[in-house]
């Protein structure tokens, strides 16, 4: 479409998925993003989203009743309002009618809770979206928080079209705010649900201006961020000053990088991050005794024996067999056999 209008169509043949609560959420959040006036248009026979919206008080989003038949005059009398976006429910069946309807779509989502039998009922809605030629993202819905099935769902979904990254979790307040008329974001604006929801239609609009932002203004791709240097934190002078200096005179030219490192380690050369703090005061000092023995057993603790003259530690000398043991290592030349 190139008159700056777009339709999003919510497809599934799985019932229960929630196609009907996040067609009214999707609409609900993108007016209050300032991308409206958004029209609502229901085309499953059960009316959900219709009785829904009739017992919402708000104004907005508008709704449009149209049958199958008035569908394609009905979006082009709302076209010629000035409505900006049309969100289309449909019915929870793979029938002609969700064929006619993603045909007149822009961007159809395909609502995916994480469950076999959800993952089965994809396989038909994804090849009408193909065989239309019509970009499909797949939204997972209804999902617990931190289940391994939720991450297996996204990455079987992702063998066949587009995960959003935003996941809606299953909560009581995202399904019992549409009771009457209102949403989770009417109700309550900063919990996670109405988050959640703020994200999926950042998203969904984000791929609406990317698949069409070059044939309207309204609709065109919001600059990316910078974010190459951003997020990197700047060297302050108190972080350059505490950084660790080069110096080769305390390493053994003669040993290996380990080597060196391991007499470093051993000696306290490696360690340059000046004396250690006072230990804290205590509230009572001990009996003149008992500090006494605590100091002669700190200082043995701290006696470190004298490094050899590579500074590493060695084994001990061999000291022969075992006592009352015939010492049978004897030196052999090599390639013979010893002569008994």
């Amino acid at each position: 479409m190139n008159d700056g209008v777009r339709v999003l169509v919510f497809a599934s043949q799985k019932g229960g998925s929630g196609k009907t609560t996040l067609s009214g959420h999707i609409a609900v959040e993108a007016e209050r993003a300032g991308d409206g006036p958004v029209a609502l248009i229901d085309t499953d026979p059960q009316g959900s989203l219709a009785k829904w919206w009739n017992a919402r008080a708000a104004s907005t989003p508008a709704f449009a009743q149209a049958s199958l038949q008035e569908l394609d005059a009905c979006l082009e009398h709302l076209k010629s309002i000035g409505f900006k976006l049309i969100v289309i429910d449909t019915p929870p069946a793979v029938t002609q009618t969700i064929a006619h309807v993603v045909q007149r779509a822009d961007l159809v989502v395909v609502p995916t809770r994480p469950s076999p039998h959800d993952l089965r009922a994809v396989g038909p809605t994804v090849d009408i979206a193909d065989t239309l030629n019509k970009p499909l993202v797949f939204v997972v819905n209804s999902a617990t928080a931190r289940a391994r099935i939720t991450s297996e769902t996204a990455v079987a979904l992702s063998q066949h079209g587009v995960v959003a990254p935003v996941t809606l979790h299953h909560r009581v307040d995202f399904a019992a705010s549409m009771i009457d008329g209102r949403t989770v974001g009417d109700i309550q604006p900063e919990s996670r649900s109405a988050q959640e929801v703020s994200q999926l239609w950042l998203f969904l609009r984000g791929r609406l201006a990317k698949l069409y932002g070059g044939t309207d203004v309204r609709w065109a791709e919001k600059p990316r961020a910078d974010f190459s240097t951003a997020v990197l934190t700047p060297e302050t002078p108190l972080l350059a000053a505490a950084a660790v200096p080069e110096d080769d005179e305390d390493w053994d030219a003669d040993l290996p990088a380990w080597a060196s490192i391991a007499v470093a380690n051993a000696t306290g050369a490696g360690d340059r991050r000046g004396p250690a703090p006072a230990p804290p005061q205590r509230a009572a000092s001990p009996p003149p005794q008992q500090a006494m023995m605590r100091r002669q057993a700190d200082t043995d603790l701290l006696t470190v024996p004298p490094p050899d003259r590579n500074l590493l530690d060695r084994r001990k000398a061999d000291r022969g067999p075992p006592t009352g043991q015939v010492d049978r290592r004897q030196s052999r030349s090599f390639g013979r056999r010893p002569t008994h």
